[in-house]
This record gives C-alpha cells, structure tokens and sequence, in this order.
C-alpha cells in the first residue's frame, strides 16, 4: 500500500466537522490538526492498484466543506 500525507483546507469554523466526518470514514491512519495554509493533515494508504486522484476524489474530496486540498506522495521510508 502506497502512503499519503493530505493537506485539508476547510471553510472557517467547519474544521471539527471535517474532522469528524474523516473519522467516520475510517480511511485514515492519522489525523491531525495543523497550523498553517491547511487546517488537518491526513496520513492514508492507497491500496496497490488504485489510482490515487481517484480514490482522493471519491473518499476523501467530496467531504463538505473542504475548500482544498494538497496531496504529497512517498515514495521510499529511509
């Protein structure tokens, strides 16, 4: 499995509602609150095979009140 670091910019005063929905998902890892351009970072594996915008789109992106998000890829832990 392929892991994600997902940057979540959510609309003002809504974050802890995102929050909650992520975790009702249960496609995350980790879930944390950051400071910065972005609100929450999410830590999620891709399964092997799954195009990556895809399954961002349709599990993670369509949560309301996300304004933008910002995806990094890994590639090998050192």
């Amino acid at each position: 499995m392929t892991p994600l670091f997902i940057q979540i910019r959510c609309k003002p005063g809504t974050t802890y509602e995102v929050a909650s929905e992520i975790v009702l998902r249960e496609i995350h890892s980790e879930l944390y609150s950051t400071s910065g351009d972005y609100d929450l970072m999410v830590k999620l594996y891709i399964p092997e095979g799954e195009d990556v915008g895809k399954y961002i789109n349709e599990n993670l992106a369509n949560i309301e009140n996300i304004e933008r998000t910002l995806t990094t890829l890994t590639f090998k832990a050192f």
